[in-house]
């Protein structure tokens, strides 16, 4: 199977703008998902509203196109419901980080089993190009026309520090690292995030002197550092600020939320083996050995306590069901 199969093709042409950077997004994610053979029944897919969230409607996929900003928590209700789905959610800056943050950052608080897909472009693309959490200082949207003043959020490093067991961020001039984290992260367990810087040169690269997909994909080349090479830069002193540091950001083993809850069988339990033949048969000659002696000591007893007739019946050995019966009428 190919990655073209896995896309709904009667439902294109698609509506995102030209030069739009989530189709980079959809080639690497249906790649990682083709390379790691993932069977198409047990993935579903979930998105809020926006750009992006546009994405699983063109996918051949079970999905769940939800409300602005509660991807995460439909999400997290389809995993818990059935443990054994793979879950992905496809989201984007403004959706996640904006009305959906309180979702995002307890999902990596709890490390809920699922994978986000983050295209952050930097600004609310579809409804006009408004600023986003993520916009950086000093960039112009259609509500910072003389530039935004507020600190941007960092997606990744929030997604860290909450607790995710597995964060990345890239550009989209870097679909092979793209594919291979996306790969990582459908293959962990817990919580997993990989952010995607993304060009909109429709919304906002237009106003930002960047008016074609290219000019932004060259910006991206030219402004993104490696998280390894941006902590010996850092060492030294240099001021990083106006770059964007790209890698893995967190890459751990803690059990998921749906382990913690008892939903999924731990696999890292040893398995019981199973005793040799001649040994099971020693246990039960004992098992049955114990029930001869208390099926004794019982009658003992019954002998004592019941009537002439129940004794007499004893001492003939009768089934043991009519001495019950007659135990019982006795006992009226």
């Amino acid at each position: 199977m190919t990655y073209l199969e896995l896309l709904r093709r009667d439902r294109l042409p698609h509506i995102l703008c030209e030069g739009c950077g989530d189709g980079i997004i959809v080639n690497a994610l249906l790649e990682a998902i083709v390379e790691l053979g993932l069977p198409r029944e047990k993935l579903v897919f979930v998105s809020g509203i926006g750009c992006s969230s546009r994405i699983p409607g063109y996918l051949l996929f079970d999905s769940l196109h939800t409300t602005h900003g509660r991807a995460i928590a439909f999400a997290t209700g389809i995993k818990l419901a059935n443990p054994e789905l793979k879950v992905v959610v496809i989201t984007g800056d403004g959706d996640m980080a904006a009305i959906g943050g309180n979702h995002f950052l307890h999902a990596a608080r709890r490390n809920i089993d699922m994978t986000v897909i983050c295209s952050n472009n930097y600004n609310y693309g579809m409804t006009g190009g408004q600023v986003s959490p993520t916009t950086p200082r000093g960039w112009r949207t259609t509500t910072t026309p003389y530039g935004n003043v507020e600190p941007p959020m960092d997606i990744a490093k929030v997604a860290a520090a909450a607790g995710a067991n597995y964060v990345a961020r890239w550009s989209t001039a870097s679909p092979l690292q793209i594919k291979e984290s996306i790969k990582k992260a459908l293959t962990r367990e817990g919580f997993t995030l990989v952010e995607v810087l993304t060009q909109c040169p429709t919304a906002f690269g237009r106003r930002n002197k960047l008016r074609s997909a290219v000019d932004m994909l060259r910006w991206y080349k030219e402004n993104t550092v490696a998280l390894h090479h941006a902590r010996e830069l850092e060492e030294k002193g240099v001021d990083l600020s106006a770059k964007v540091v790209v890698g893995e950001f967190a890459d751990r083993d803690r059990p998921g939320l749906v382990r913690l809850l008892g939903l999924v069988k731990d696999e890292k339990e040893e398995k019981k083996e199973e005793p040799p033949a001649e040994e099971r048969a020693a246990r039960r000659r004992e098992e049955e050995e114990h029930l001869r002696e208390a099926r004794k000591r019982i009658l003992e007893v019954i002998a004592k306590l019941g009537t002439p007739k129940i004794r007499r019946m004893i001492e003939l050995d009768m089934d043991v069901e009519k001495i019950e019966k007659e135990l019982l009428k006795h006992a009226r």
